[in-house]
C-alpha cells in the first residue's frame, strides 16, 4: 500500500453521547466485528475492554478516554471512546481536538440528553464531522422519529436519515438501508456477527419510498450535481449509488448534513452498517484542511500537510501515568515519529528521546517501530512535555494551537490519616495533576489545609477512590473553609508607647497612626506626615513593618486586612532608648487599636460565574442565583443556549454544581473564577 493511499485508508473517530446512551457497548461491538477483540464485553456485568479502570468497572460508566485501533474493508479505524458524564467533559474537549469526525450515540427512549447537547457543540465548536446512531430501539419508549425531531431543534443539526427501523420497542427485527433500498437482518446465533440484505417488507414499502424520496432531497439541496440529475428526469432513476454516497460524504465533511443509521448495540444489531458509514462518510487526515500552526520565534503561519515526508508536527492530547510510567498519547499531523528518535518540544525548549511508541488498544499495548501522519499512538520516553503541548522537529520548530481547559468548579480539602500517607499524598496529587489539566491543587496558607479542586462531585469522588485503590493513599475529606478578608468602615486613629525592659536593655518607641478605608480592590498602603523629625526617619521601616505585620490578622476575626491606608502622623523618641523592636511593636499595637475603632467588617470572595443554560430553564436559574445573593450582569443567546453572566459570593456557591443539574434537568453547565472581596 503506498503512502498516500495509507493516508486516504485511515479514520480518527470520537465516540460521543450522554452517559448510559450506549457509547462503551457500540466500541465493544465494533471491536468485536472488526476482530479485534474475540468476545464482546459488557458494561453491565464489568467486562467491556475499553473501560479497563476498576472505577469504570464497578460503577458502570466511562471515566476516561480510551484509545484503541481495528480494521475494516483494508481501513485502519483510531477509536477513541470518551465519557458521557459532565465531570469528565475534559475527556472528551481533548479527543475531538485530535479527532477528524465523531459518532454521535443517541438513546432512542432519552432523545438528545444534555450531556449530548455538550459534546455536540464541543464537535461543533472544533469543526469535526459527525454522523449519528440512534440506538437502544428494543427499548420501551423507543421513538426514532422523536429522536430526529429532537436532533433538529436542540442540536441544529440537519439529519440526514440513511436508515429506518423495522419494528419499535420489542417488536424491533431489523433495518431499511434507504440507499439500496433493503432490509438488513441479523441472526441471533452467530451475535449478529452474520446478516443479510432481503426485499423491504410490504408493509414498509411504501414508508421507504416516501423517505427514499426525502433522502434525495435533502442532498439535492446541498449538492448541485445531485439537484440536476433529481430535476432532469424522474426523482430518483438517473442517481446512481456511487453518485449519491459521494455526495453524502462531502456534505458530510462541509458539515451540511449530519447521516442517520439506527439499530441497537446491545442486541448486535445495526453495527456492520455504521461501521461502513465511518468508512464511507467520515473523513481520512487527507480529506480535512492541514492543521496551521506557527513559528515560535517569528510567529508566521505553517501549514502541516498530511504526509510522512514532511516535518514532523505532533499534538500531546493526553498524559496517562501507567504502572508507574508516563505515557503520553499524541496524534501526528505530518511527519513521522520512530522509536529511538528525538524530538524537539518548542513550548519548552527542549529536545527529549522517545524510547518507545505503541499501538494502543485501552491499557493494552504493542510496540511498534514507528507511526506516520494521521496516527494516534502512545509514546514512552518524555519526561517534560506534558499535555497540549507540541512535538516537532528541531530544524522546522512550529507551534500548534494549545488546548483549553475548564477551570475547576468545586473544591474539598483532603489530608493524609498517617504520617507516611503524608509522604505521599503530594506525590500522588502530582501524577493526578499531570494526568488531568482540570484538576488543581493548592495548599492553602489561611488555613493550612490542601485543597483539591475539579470538575464535580463524582470527580472528586473518583480520585478520592483512585487515590485509595492504585496508590494505597487514604485520607480525611472535609469541605474546604472560605478565607475571607476584613476592612473597615470608618478612618480611626490610635496612639501606643513601648517602654519595656529586655534581656537587660530598656527598648522605647512611641507611634501615633491613622487608618483611612480605600475603594475595594486598591490594596493597603502605608505614608508617614512627620515632617519635624518628631521620630527619625530611620525607624519609618520598623514602623511599616509593624503595621504592615498587624494587618495580616484583623481585629474582627483573624483574617488579612485588605484597602486600608495606615498614616504616621506622629509619636515621641529617646534618643538613648530608642529601637527598631520598640518601633516595631508600638506601631503593630497603634494599628491594632486603630483596627478596632474603625468599625471593621467581613469582605466575602466573590465570584464570576458564567452559566451555559437552555433558554428553558432561565427564569429558574436566575431565580437560584437571586437566592444566592448573587447579581446577574449579562445575559446573552448563544445557539440554543443562553449565557448567563453574574458574581455570587463564594459562600454561597458550595453544591451549586448539583442544584444546578437539578434545576436544569443535567442541561447546565457552568465556570467560575476569583473576581474581588467585597462586602455583602
Amino acid at each position: 500500500m503506498n503512502k498516500k493511499s495509507k493516508i486516504n485508508k485511515i479514520r480518527n473517530i470520537g465516540i460521543i453521547a450522554h452517559i448510559d446512551a450506549g457509547k462503551t457497548t457500540v466500541t465493544e461491538r465494533i471491536l468485536y466485528y472488526t476482530g479485534r477483540s474475540y468476545k464482546i464485553g459488557e458494561v453491565h456485568n464489568g467486562e467491556a475492554v475499553m473501560d479497563w479502570m476498576p472505577d469504570e468497572q464497578e460503577r458502570g460508566i466511562t471515566i476516561t478516554s480510551a484509545v484503541t485501533t481495528c480494521h475494516w474493508k483494508s481501513n485502519e479505524i483510531h477509536i477513541i471512546d470518551t465519557p458521557g458524564h459532565v465531570d469528565f467533559t475534559i475527556e472528551v474537549e481533548r479527543s475531538l481536538r485530535v479527532l477528524d469526525g465523531a459518532i454521535g450515540i443517541f438513546c432512542a427512549v432519552g432523545g438528545v440528553e444534555p450531556q449530548s447537547e455538550t459534546v455536540w457543540h464541543q464537535a461543533a465548536k472544533s469543526l469535526v464531522p459527525k454522523i449519528a446512531f440512534i440506538n437502544k430501539l428494543d427499548r420501551v419508549g423507543a421513538d426514532f422519529f422523536s429522536t430526529i425531531e429532537m436532533m433538529k431543534k436542540r442540536l441544529n443539526a440537519n439529519p440526514l436519515i440513511l436508515q429506518l427501523p423495522v419494528g419499535s420497542e420489542e417488536d424491533f427485527t431489523s433495518v431499511i438501508d434507504l440507499i439500496d433500498m433493503k432490509e438488513i437482518f441479523w441472526d441471533y446465533d452467530t451475535l449478529g456477527a452474520t446478516y443479510t440484505y432481503g426485499n423491504i417488507s410490504k408493509e414498509y414499502l411504501e414508508t421507504a419510498n416516501e423517505y427514499r424520496e426525502k433522502l434525495i432531497e435533502s442532498i439535492a439541496e446541498v449538492n448541485d450535481e445531485i439537484m440536476e440529475a433529481y430535476l432532469s428526469d424522474t426523482p430518483g432513476t438517473s442517481i446512481s449509488k456511487e453518485k449519491l454516497l459521494d455526495a453524502i460524504r462531502k456534505a458530510t465533511i462541509d458539515l451540511r448534513l449530519v447521516p442517520v443509521l439506527c439499530g441497537s448495540a446491545l442486541k448486535n444489531k445495526g453495527i456492520q452498517p455504521l461501521i461502513d458509514a465511518i468508512v464511507r462518510f467520515l473523513p481520512s487526515p487527507a480529506d480535512i484542511p492541514p492543521i496551521k500552526g506557527t513559528h515560535p520565534d517569528s510567529g508566521e503561519t505553517i501549514e502541516c500537510a498530511a504526509k510522512d515526508t514532511n516535518p514532523l508536527a505532533a499534538l500531546i492530547f493526553k498524559v496517562s501515568m501507567m504502572e508507574g510510567r508516563k505515557l503520553s498519547f499524541v496524534r501526528i499531523y505530518s511527519g513521522n515519529l520512530k522509536a529511538g528518535g528525538n524530538v524537539y518540544n518548542p513550548s519548552r525548549h527542549k529536545t527529549e528521546k522517545l524510547s518507545r511508541i505503541l499501538r494502543m488498544h485501552a491499557n493494552k499495548k504493542e510496540r511498534i517501530d514507528r507511526a506516520g501522519a494521521g496516527d494516534i499512538v502512545g509514546i514512552v520516553g518524555l519526561k517534560d512535555s506534558s499535555t497540549g503541548e507540541t512535538l516537532c522537529n528541531i530544524d522546522y520548530p512550529v507551534l500548534l494551537e494549545k488546548m483549553e481547559f475548564y477551570e475547576p468548579v468545586i473544591s474539598i480539602a483532603v489530608e493524609s490519616k498517617t504520617h507516611a500517607d503524608q509522604e505521599k499524598l503530594d506525590q500522588v496529587l502530582e501524577k493526578f495533576m499531570a494526568e488531568d489539566p482540570t484538576l488543581k491543587c493548592k495548599q492553602d496558607k489561611d488555613t493550612g489545609q490542601t485543597i483539591l479542586s475539579g470538575m464535580g462531585e463524582l470527580h472528586l469522588e473518583v480520585i478520592i477512590s483512585r487515590m485509595q485503590r492504585e496508590f494505597k493513599t487514604t485520607v480525611n475529606v472535609g469541605k474546604p473553609q472560605v478565607v475571607y478578608r476584613e476592612t473597615i468602615e470608618q478612618g480611626a486613629e490610635a496612639s501606643v508607647s513601648f517602654d519595656k525592659e529586655i534581656a537587660g536593655q530598656r527598648h522605647f518607641g512611641e507611634v501615633s497612626l491613622s487608618l483611612k478605608p480605600l475603594p475595594r480592590g486598591t490594596g493597603n498602603r502605608f505614608k508617614s506626615e512627620i515632617t519635624d523629625n518628631t521620630i527619625p526617619e530611620i525607624f519609618t521601616p520598623a514602623i511599616e513593618k509593624g503595621v504592615r505585620e498587624s494587618l495580616e490578622n484583623g481585629a474582627l476575626m483573624g483574617y488579612p486586612v485588605v484597602d486600608v491606608e495606615a498614616i504616621l502622623t506622629g509619636g515621641s523618641y529617646k534618643e538613648s532608648l530608642a529601637s527598631d523592636l520598640a518601633y516595631t511593636v508600638s506601631a503593630s499595637m497603634a494599628c491594632k487599636e486603630a483596627l478596632l475603632n474603625g468599625k471593621p467588617f467581613l469582605l466575602d470572595p466573590i465570584m464570576d460565574v458564567e452559566i451555559y443554560v437552555p433558554e428553558l430553564f432561565t427564569g429558574d436559574v436566575i431565580g437560584d442565583l437571586n437566592s444566592r445573593n448573587g447579581k446577574i450582569e449579562s445575559i446573552k443567546p448563544k445557539l440554543a443556549i443562553q449565557v448567563i453572566k453574574a458574581i455570587v459570593p463564594l459562600a454561597r456557591m458550595f453544591g451549586y454544581a448539583t442544584s444546578l443539574r437539578s434545576a436544569t434537568q443535567g442541561r447546565g453547565t457552568f465556570s467560575m473564577q476569583f473576581s474581588h472581596f467585597d462586602r455583602l
